[in-house]
């Protein structure tokens, strides 16, 4: 009743009643003739915990349990985006294996998110000041996301900077 005198205006009017999200969202790309609509979009952003969390990130991983290259004196300056941080933060022993298993795990979790008609996904990587580790690990996961061009892949570093 509220609405009657809108939907004397409207143009086309789609009776929800009996449609899950999944259908009007069809329905909906159907109507507005978008074709890249099935790509998922994935955002893999770096932050910093000590300005929190990323409210809109479905998947958060920490990895201040990697050496902090906040406290080497000559990386300190340097980012997550530069390479001697990277090869450093890279280089770790222990960065090899978690890498290879939270690929894996985006392996399975991305088809997962498609199969489910999810049409984004935000990946967090944080660490303590979103300047060095989590830049550099955001970097590299994005780049293994992009290789099969598959789905649109985006990195931003949210607190890059903020220091």
């Amino acid at each position: 009743e509220l609405l009657a005198d809108l939907r004397g205006q409207a143009d086309l009017i789609i009776d929800t009643s009996d449609t899950n999200v999944h259908e009007l969202r069809d329905r909906v790309t159907t109507l507005l003739g978008r074709s890249d609509t099935g790509r998922l979009r994935i955002k893999v952003m770096s932050f910093g915990f000590k300005y929190g969390s990323p409210r809109e990130a479905e998947v958060v991983v920490d990895v201040r349990f990697l050496p902090n290259p906040h406290w080497i004196e000559e990386l300190r300056d340097h980012n997550g985006l530069q390479e001697p941080v990277r090869e450093f933060v890279l280089g770790h022993k222990g960065t090899g294996p978690f890498l290879e298993r939270f690929k894996a795990l985006l392996d399975v979790l991305v088809p997962g998110y498609e199969a489910e008609g999810k049409r984004y996904l935000t990946i967090g990587i944080g660490c303590t000041g979103g300047k060095h580790r989590s830049v550099a690990i955001a970097e590299d996961v994005a780049a293994y996301l992009s290789d099969t061009g598959e789905h649109h892949v985006r990195v931003s570093h949210r607190d890059l900077g903020h220091e």
